[in-house]
């Protein structure tokens, strides 16, 4: 009788750790299904807060802008909507008067349907 009291014991202590390895790892999922879409969120305001982001988006649409300058009517079509689709969630006011009225006049454009 004894060492099925031990047998069971040891069985019962392994079933505990294993419910409580369970238990953690359904906290963590917990944790994580909360907390790491904030936390995502902040790294990405982080990053679009960044100069090199923000440089670079500058720096982007201004090849694009030289490049619809010198493209024929068809090419100016497709680069206007890949200039608005880039600019769409952009914080317009960071860039330069100029490239911030090329871009306002890009959308004026295409609201009105006229193109010049």
């Amino acid at each position: 009788m004894k060492v099925l009291g031990i047998i069971g014991a040891v069985i019962g202590f392994l079933v505990l750790i294993m419910g409580t390895g369970w238990l953690a790892q359904g906290n963590d999922f917990f944790m994580y299904k909360v907390f790491a879409p904030k936390y995502e969120a902040v790294r990405r305001e982080t990053f679009e807060e960044s100069k090199a982001y923000n440089q670079g988006m500058a720096q982007e649409l201004q090849n694009m802008q030289f490049q619809y300058v010198q493209a024929d009517a068809d090419g100016k079509a497709a680069l206007a909507d890949v200039i608005l689709h880039r600019a769409a969630d952009y914080d317009l006011s960071r860039l330069p008067p100029d490239q911030r009225s090329f871009i306002e006049q890009l959308r004026r454009e295409r609201t009105t349907g006229q193109v010049q």
